[in-house]
């Protein structure tokens, strides 16, 4: 079975307070799920399109487990505090090559 990985590209932080109420949140419900951090931090060089935005990527055992995470309510919550506005970021779940 393939692992699934979380993908956030932050393109904007328009307010850092929820931002980090978020994270005390969202860290536990993730790891909770099966979820292990590979990266989160600004992106150390950008290429073609690229921009230098903050990137986040997270490694499930599978998307099935990813997709229940970020359906959880303890996920949910961690959403719900950010709430609408606070950031502009492109998230996806991808399936990982085995």
């Amino acid at each position: 079975m393939a692992k699934g990985y979380w993908i956030s590209f932050y393109r904007a932080v328009h307010d850092a307070e929820k931002l980090a109420a978020y994270a005390k949140l969202a860290g536990p419900a993730i790891h909770a799920a099966g979820g292990k951090f590979l990266a989160r931090s600004t992106a150390a060089h950008a290429y073609e399109s690229g921009l230098l935005m903050r990137t986040v990527v997270v490694e499930f055992p599978s998307v099935a487990q990813a997709a229940a995470c970020h359906d959880g309510a303890a996920y949910q919550e961690a959403l719900r505090v950010l709430g609408e506005g606070s950031v502009d970021r492109d998230f996806r779940i991808v399936e990982g090559v085995e």
